[in-house]
């Protein structure tokens, strides 16, 4: 993976503001590839978060999917 290069989340985030399938782009790669700082956006280019993250934590966006949307400001509900 190289600077640049879209990826995917595979884990949810500590803070929980990022989730599994979020689309980020490689800002910079760390000791040649065992980190890596990625920056997530919106759809019209507003920053989320900017993390660091392992390798395992991503992977290389592929051809055949698709984009799709999830709205930052609604809370997701929890069942109780």
């Amino acid at each position: 993976m190289s600077e640049f290069d879209l990826v995917v989340l595979q884990d949810d985030t500590a803070n929980g503001r990022l989730k599994v399938g979020d689309v980020g782009t490689i800002l910079t790669v760390y000791n040649d590839g065992k980190a890596f700082e990625v920056e997530f956006v919106t759809l019209t280019g507003e920053s989320v978060a900017v993390e660091t993250l392992l390798p395992h934590q991503i992977r290389m966006v592929r051809s055949s999917e698709v984009m799709a949307v999830r709205d930052m400001m609604v809370k997701e509900e929890t069942n109780s």
